[in-house]
């Protein structure tokens, strides 16, 4: 099969990774790839955002299957271009993928499909947005209608501080992705991601993960891509397996083929869980990223065929084989991020974490300049380690982290800490 994988950070180079394994490749093509990616497949002169030229490049070079890592290409309808050319893509179209796209369009499906979720308001004008807020009760969920890299989301403890998230985002701070508002209310429990593979009807349910969304240890600072993650995730059991399945991925996937935009590719279930009830806080279009990394790590079966199987409508009766060892990941991020930081710093070691038991790195946001390899994004590195249980995971991926030396860059230093203190 010849493949072209979209994307270039750490999600892609972890699917790269898995795709390069597979005895059915025999070529794959990379838009744009990165300093991880390009030995594994021939880098393309396009990047994942010049939708027309990968479709064109996928018809023109015979393409069997286009895997589409990041949620904009799909959200501005690559999975579109590429049926109209007869190409199979692994994604949904760009109706589908509204499910990502837009909150208010996911809060709508859920409501139709009676998945439980938080009760929530849509707005574009400010002064009724603040009204909305005083009949709520903090903390107070703001949401960037719209995509906005994972940084969209206020949570503000404060009346004032709603207010000015408000402002901020229908101001502007986003552009069209704040050009409209959701305020939702807020749910608690614990966070868990849950992943299942759809080709619009049948489903293939993956496994769980738990991510790490703050940028500094103790979940303090502000919300980020994710800052690290581990799986299995302990509060993930099996009850809430089935009712995850049952109350919110089969009622929404049905819904959707229901309303003619049937959901095709990875269905990522953010949750929110207690007493083992899931809640839905949000659906990703894609694998997440740091967890694809993760699931990466302890799959075991052949992942490409599968791809095609469900980009092909071919799902039924596919199964998986899953590790059950555990696995984690530290991000290496540059320091200043989520805000300003600088690019450009030498990065030494990756090859001797590598080396490490159980360790593979994968490249999030790094490039080669001048034969060396330098920062080149705000999550940089993506430190995994697999191991009998978390404990063993997380401290084989620190010592990846250890072998590594990148003075421009910082990380958490408590992945997986809810995991080890139910172990205690």
């Amino acid at each position: 099969m010849k493949v072209l994988l979209v994307g270039g950070g750490g999600r892609e180079h972890a699917l790269g990774w898995k795709i390069a394994q597979s005895p059915q490749l025999s070529k794959l093509y990379l838009a744009p790839g990165s300093a991880g990616l390009n030995h594994l497949g021939e880098k393309l002169s396009f990047g994942d955002g010049d939708i027309r030229a990968i479709a064109d490049f996928a018809a023109e070079n015979a393409v069997d299957l286009v895997v589409v890592g990041p949620e904009a290409p799909l959200a501005a309808g690559l999975g579109d271009l590429l049926a109209a050319k007869g190409v199979p893509c692994f994604g949904p179209s760009k109706q589908a993928a509204q499910l990502e796209s837009s909150k208010s369009f996911m809060k709508e499906v859920s409501s139709a499909a009676g998945a439980p979720t938080a009760a929530y308001g849509r707005f574009t004008e400010i002064e009724p947005a603040k009204a909305f807020l005083r009949d709520q009760t903090a903390p107070y969920v703001i949401k960037a209608d719209g995509l906005a890299a994972g940084k969209g989301v206020v949570i503000a403890e404060t009346l004032k501080d709603a207010d000015a998230a408000v402002e901020d985002m229908l101001g502007g701070r986003f552009g069209d992705a704040s050009a409209a508002i959701v305020i939702e209310e807020f749910m608690r429990g614990e966070e868990a991601s849950f992943f299942a593979i759809t080709d619009g009807e049948n489903i293939l349910p993956l496994i769980d993960a738990q991510d790490h969304k703050r940028a500094y240890d103790g979940d303090e600072g502000p919300n980020t891509g994710g800052m690290g993650a581990y799986s299995p995730a302990p509060i993930f059991t099996d009850k809430v397996r089935e009712r995850t399945m049952k109350e919110i991925v089969e009622p929404v996937v049905a819904e959707m083929k229901n309303r003619g935009t049937p959901y095709v590719g990875v269905l990522y279930a953010g949750l929110m869980i207690e007493d083992e009830k899931p809640r839905l806080v949000e659906f990703n279009a894609r694998f997440g990223d740091p967890e694809c990394q993760i699931l990466m790590r302890r799959l075991k079966s052949d992942l490409l065929p599968v791809l095609l199987k469900a980009a092909t409508s071919k799902l039924k009766n596919v199964t998986l084989d899953w590790s059950e060892d555990a696995a984690a990941l530290v991000v290496m991020a540059a320091d200043g991020y989520p805000g300003a930081y600088k690019k450009g710093s030498e990065i030494k070691g990756v090859d001797a974490a590598n080396a490490l038991p159980g360790v593979v790195v994968f490249h999030a946001g790094t490039k080669e300049e001048n034969g060396k390899l330098v920062a080149n994004g705000g999550r940089v590195l993506n430190v995994t380690a697999m191991g009998k249980d978390i404990r063993e995971a997380v401290t084989r991926a620190y010592a990846g982290v250890a072998a590594i030396d990148w003075p421009g860059g910082f990380y958490r230093k408590d992945i997986g800490w809810r995991a080890l203190e139910r172990e205690k």
